[in-house]
């Protein structure tokens, strides 16, 4: 439940969530208008690209592909996210919301490198097919909060594992700590098979994986909760 402040719903949300979909909302509003100045900017890109600035590991959080990307990703930090802002305080919210989408840029960089590697060795072996792919790994962005919004949904199973969860498609009900799991399973199988599109399976992945550690941190040491 969200508590009801006065003044609608959005003015109801807790402070930090408020600010992400704000930040997020007027990001995309600006790349309406400026294009590719934005994704050259702000998206992440692999390391060796003459594109890269490390401040991208931040920025990209903040970026998206159109509305449809945006509206699922704050309609899901608004879901989930909102209890956990309450139970933890917007300190400790923002802290573990900004290490999940490090961690997933980070886990989507290493397997970039790898995808990458490989490449150049199939290349240099006189496979000038991988020149093609090389070029696609270099000037390829990566934006979005997914990373950063999956940790949130690890997180909510994690503290919440026998809320249940109603379904749209399909129309069943779960608990949460089957949804955490399925997600998470659905994401590494399609990581491995390489499909998906242009679908970061791994950013989600790293999300969650770093979430995960950074809560048994926080339980290990009694820091779950001030």
């Amino acid at each position: 439940m969200i508590p009801y402040r006065g003044g609608g719903f959005f003015t109801s949300l807790p402070p930090v969530i408020k600010n992400l979909v704000i930040i997020n909302a007027v990001m995309l509003l600006v790349t309406f208008f400026t294009g590719n100045f934005m994704y050259e900017k702000f998206s992440l890109f692999y390391f060796e690209s003459e594109l890269f600035r490390p401040y991208q590991f931040v920025t990209h959080m903040f970026m998206h592909g159109n509305f449809i990307h945006l509206f699922f990703n704050m309609y899901s930090l608004i879901i989930f996210g909102v209890v956990l802002e309450h139970v933890w305080g917007s300190q400790k919210f923002f802290l573990y919301y900004m290490v999940t989408g490090l961690g997933a840029a980070v886990l989507h960089s290493l397997v970039l490198y790898l995808d990458y590697s490989s490449q150049v060795a199939a290349f240099e072996a006189g496979n000038h097919y991988a020149l093609e792919r090389i070029q696609e790994l270099l000037m390829t962005p990566t934006v979005g909060a997914s990373g950063a919004v999956y940790g949130v949904l690890l997180a909510y199973g994690m503290l919440f594992p026998n809320n249940v969860l109603q379904l749209i498609f399909p129309p069943i009900a779960l608990k949460a700590k089957w949804f955490v799991l399925i997600f998470g399973g659905i994401e590494l199988l399609l990581g491995l098979s390489n499909t998906g599109g242009n679908i970061a399976h791994f950013a989600h992945l790293g999300g969650m994986l770093f979430g995960f550690f950074l809560i048994r941190y926080w339980k290990k040491n009694n820091k779950m909760y001030f």
